[in-house]
């Protein structure tokens, strides 16, 4: 029953926006409320006293309306009479009330048709909210109490049965659950600001002791009575750990993505995939490869090896101090180190490998609880957290075992689950290609070196006439190969022969190229030519390269070369260049000057005739040869580094070893970035000392022979080779008995001591002897084949007048 209470007019007071009417057994309008005089129109004074059926649209529903209410009915839909005369559609209800004195009366309500749909959906909405919204909702006054809490907070089963009501989060939540001093700084900051504070993530233990961690948004809303002061505040919290999760491994697989396979360095890469998983996906990361990629041999796809070796490449989340065994401290296995317990019998490796499939271990797995050492490492001394997560994952490219990668898990309470093995899976997916890349890079790098080696010189030869150092800069560190070549070839008559290549382009087929010009440009030294036939014949057999390729020719397009003739007897050097930089003499006074050599066409031209120079070098003078590439870049023409060259050259010490000469000029001429191959040979002359050597001009007659072997038996006992005597004597006598048969004057006898014994005859004629097997009849012919059984060496060089025999001795040690 409720008591009902009325003013002097016999209005209601202010009910909260509803129509509410009082009405008396007669259904007479005894009180009308402000809502009423809103709803219909009707002030009071105009509906007091009057039949409540006037107020219908239709009165003859007033009977049905008298019969609902008897029957127990207490609420329906009417049309009310607007005080416009046009019809409202509402909602009623009937409460029976008894007044002071006992008489019957009847409060009723209304709320228009659409204004009870909004009230329909605010209670369907609280009714969501409270009961069956998946969010929790916690309502807190301004003392931080509880004082109210949706359904699904309690299903939860986070606050059990207990009255929590009247008491702070601090004091109800189970420990653990999450930070109660940053809940409580946030909810003191909205009450002071007024400001909501939206989608804060919070993490925490809804069960204590439970490995699994939860992140929760929370959103802390202000809530304001009409006077708008806060007077409490609402909490909206709703589970995202599992898209907290995928965004975590969603940024860590685009920062292994962007971190892992920045080099093509093999342990590099392998370091660079710990540096990303340790921390942010496990506390420790292994990487092993099999032995196989480090290899120079390209693995096959249906090899697997019997007995795989795994060598430890990286390891990150546990310290490696050097052990008195050559291990680690703790036992694991050091970096470059095989990794020997991996491919035990039962190694969980040797499966992965084998099937190409992740292993997931966790704390209640007998393999991981009995701690193997082919596992995990063993505990450390400290004692720290254990292992309780265990991931392997096998790192396969193009179908090829490259090696593993193991993920632990210890100091993080957090189980790796199905979405971490796809994850990490992705990101050692991503390093397997990385690795592929380095590995095969290493293998090209390591053929493209041998080649290098095999094309160039790795020892110069050390002739007694010249000191020679040399520097060679491929223009691609990638393939370490290129066009531009050097060499120091000795050639008869302690003479040395120095030659400085360039064939234009990079990469294989341009060293390809410069490797045959270069074994072209020894077999033509070893036949005595001067340099302009050197280079005539390099010019022919560049022609016939490019024809041999066809469609390649743009590839290769023509080459330059500079070679030069150096006779420490005369000190005389004969140079010839072919398109090529001029080179460089720095006199032992310390003037630099360059040669005034005719530069001529590159090779490769064809029917090009070339030109030489004579200059003298003294004891102790440099000889600089080069290519383009010391010079000539994008930023500076070839006039300007010849400049600069004159200048470095003059600040350089007359007495610098060649090496050094070599190393300054790269160091300070090398254009930074350079685009172009770089060949650097410095020789530092020295002659023959006078008494090394010894000229006889000899007449055209026979008993001149015998002239000679006297000549030449003094000769050799002066230079203490008296045992020698014999032989050289015979050789001697040989070589000038065919000068003075078939050669003309003037014949010269030259003996020259150096690294070696020289015997060298020269005549006027240019016909060259040959060698042949005399018969058994044949009285001469075995002069010739004498000779090539008692030297080393033996050939035959042309001049401008003539030829020279030469043959060379050993000379003991």
């Amino acid at each position: 029953m409720h008591d009902i209470t009325f003013d002097g007019r016999g209005e209601l007071p202010e009910p909260g926006g509803e129509a509410e009417v009082l009405l008396d057994a007669r259904a007479r309008v005894a009180a009308w409320g402000p809502g009423a005089e809103r709803l219909l129109g009707h002030p009071a004074r105009e509906v007091l006293g009057r039949r409540a059926d006037a107020l219908l649209h239709d009165p003859a529903d007033a009977a049905d309306l008298a019969r609902w209410w008897e029957e127990g009915l207490r609420r329906g839909t009417v049309a009310l009479r607007r005080r416009d005369g046009q019809p409202l559609r509402a909602e009623v209800w009937a409460r029976p009330l008894t007044s002071a004195d006992g008489a019957r009366q009847w409060l009723v309500q209304a709320v228009g048709t659409e204004t009870f749909r909004i009230y329909e959906y605010g209670r369907a909405l609280l009714k969501g909210l409270f009961t069956d919204t998946p969010f929790h909702i916690d309502l807190f006054d301004t003392r931080l109490r509880f004082i109210g809490q949706n359904l699904t907070e309690r299903r939860a089963g986070v606050f059990r049965e207990s009255e929590y009501s009247g008491h702070t989060m601090r004091e109800m939540a189970p420990p653990g659950l999450l930070d109660f001093d940053a809940l409580e700084l946030r909810q003191r900051q909205v009450l002071e600001s007024g400001e909501a504070l939206i989608d804060t993530e919070v993490e925490g233990h809804p069960v204590p002791g439970s490995p699994r961690e939860y992140v929760w948004s929370e959103s802390i809303l202000p809530l304001r009575d009409p006077s708008g002061a806060v007077i409490a505040l609402g909490h909206v919290v709703s589970d995202v750990t599992q898209q907290v999760r995928a965004r975590e491994r969603l940024m860590l697989a685009n920062e292994a993505g962007t971190r892992i396979g920045t080099s093509l360095d093999l342990w590099q890469t392998a370091r660079e995939l710990t540096e990303v998983a340790v921390d942010r996906f496990a506390d420790v990361c292994q990487v092993d490869l099999l032995d196989s990629v480090f290899a120079e041999d390209e693995p096959a796809e249906d090899e697997q090896p019997r007995s795989p070796r795994l060598r430890r490449a990286a390891s990150g989340g546990t310290p490696e101090e050097p052990g008195p065994d050559g291990g680690t401290g703790d036992g694991t296995v050091r970096v470059g180190d095989l990794d020997t317990a991996a491919t035990a019998p039962g190694s969980p490796f040797l499966d992965a490998l084998t099937k190409g499939t992740s292993v997931l271990l966790t704390d209640d797995d007998e393999r991981l609880r009995t701690r193997p050492g082919v596992v995990c490492p063993p505990p450390s001394p400290d004692g720290g957290p254990e292992v309780h997560s265990w991931l392997l994952v096998p790192m396969l490219a193009r179908g090829v075992a490259l090696g593993t990668a193991v993920f632990m898990r210890s100091r993080s309470p957090r189980r790796f689950e199905p979405d971490d093995v796809l994850l990490a899976e992705q990101i050692v997916t991503r390093t397997a290609v990385c690795v592929d890349n380095a590995s095969r890079y290493h293998r090209e790098r390591t053929t493209a070196r041998t080649l290098r080696r095999s094309l160039l010189p790795q020892r110069l030869p050390s002739p007694s006439a010249v000191r020679t150092a040399s520097r060679y800069l491929p223009a691609s560190e990638h393939t370490g190969l290129g066009g531009d070549w050097f060499d120091v070839i000795p050639v008869s008559g302690a003479r040395v022969a120095l030659v400085v290549g360039d064939v234009v382009g990079h990469g294989l087929q341009s060293a390809v190229t410069m490797g045959r010009l270069r074994g072209a440009v020894r077999t033509l030294a070893d036949l005595d030519l001067s340099p302009v036939e050197v280079l005539t014949h390099l010019d022919d057999q560049l022609n016939r390269f490019l024809d041999e390729r066809g469609d390649e020719v743009s590839l290769v397009t023509g080459a330059t070369c500079l070679y030069a003739v150096y006779d420490p007897v005369s000190r005389r050097c004969q140079l010839a260049r072919a398109g090529h930089p001029p080179p460089a003499v720095v006199s032992a006074d310390g003037g630099v000057s360059f040669v005034d050599l005719p530069g001529g066409p590159p090779l490769g031209l064809g029917g090009v005739v070339f030109e030489e120079r004579e200059i003298t070098l003294g004891d102790g003078d440099l000889l600089v040869l080069y290519t383009d590439g010391l010079l000539e870049s994008r930023s500076q023409d070839f006039e300007t580094g010849l400049r600069r060259m004159r200048e470095v050259l003059a600040r350089t010490s007359a007495s610098a070893a060649p090496q050094q000469v070599c190393d300054t000029l790269v160091r300070e001429l090398l254009p930074p970035g350079h685009q172009d191959d770089v060949a650097v040979l410095v020789a530092r002359m020295t002659g023959l000392a006078p008494d090394s050597h010894v000229t006889w001009e000899i007449e055209a007659q026979d008993m001149m022979v015998g002239r000679a072997r006297e000549l030449t038996a003094r000769q050799m006992a002066a230079w203490g080779l008296a045992e020698e005597s014999f032989t050289t004597e015979l050789i001697v006598s040989e070589l000038l008995t065919n000068a003075l048969r078939y050669g003309g004057e003037p014949i010269t006898l030259r003996l020259i001591r150096d690294q070696s014994l020289i015997c060298e005859v020269s005549d006027a004629s240019s016909t060259s002897p040959h060698v042949r097997r005399a018969q058994e009849t044949d009285e001469g012919g075995r002069g010739l084949y004498l000779i090539t059984r008692l030297t080393q060496n033996w050939g035959t060089r042309y001049g401008e007048r003539g030829k020279t025999i030469w043959a060379e001795q050993p000379l003991p040690r």
